[in-house]
């Protein structure tokens, strides 16, 4: 069960950024599974720079350049402040970024999940 006042927290980073011989977004995503967060979803950008300000895109001629990834997680703010403290030194090179979201439903999808149930 999650609040219907969350928040999301948005993680940019590189996608050759690493963390314990894995990519870093891959090593975020466990670690808030293993904290218990509501949910994180991976997403890979075509184009985009940061505070190098060099220019990452995935025009053909450049394949091989490290594209940007965004990294969200939805749960309430006491939980992501945690995370983000925890992840924190892990990351030496990114952005992250904590808003209020409105959640409207959060649901599994299996009927033997009673969170799943309508008013659950």
């Amino acid at each position: 069960m999650i609040a219907e006042q969350g928040y999301l927290l948005r993680i940019m980073i590189g996608e050759s950024d690493r963390r314990e011989g894995k990519p870093l977004y891959e090593w975020i995503v466990l670690k808030a599974k293993a904290e218990g967060l509501a949910g994180a979803t991976v997403f890979r950008g075509m184009m985009g720079f940061g505070a190098s300000s060099r220019i990452h895109t995935s025009k053909i001629l450049r394949l091989s350049e490290d594209l940007p990834i965004l990294i969200e997680i939805v749960d309430v703010r006491e939980k992501l402040e945690t995370f983000i403290k925890l992840i924190d030194g892990s990351i030496t090179s990114g952005l992250a970024t904590l808003e209020k979201a409105e959640i409207h439903f959060y649901r599994s999808g299996n009927e033997n999940d009673p969170e799943s149930s309508a008013g659950g």
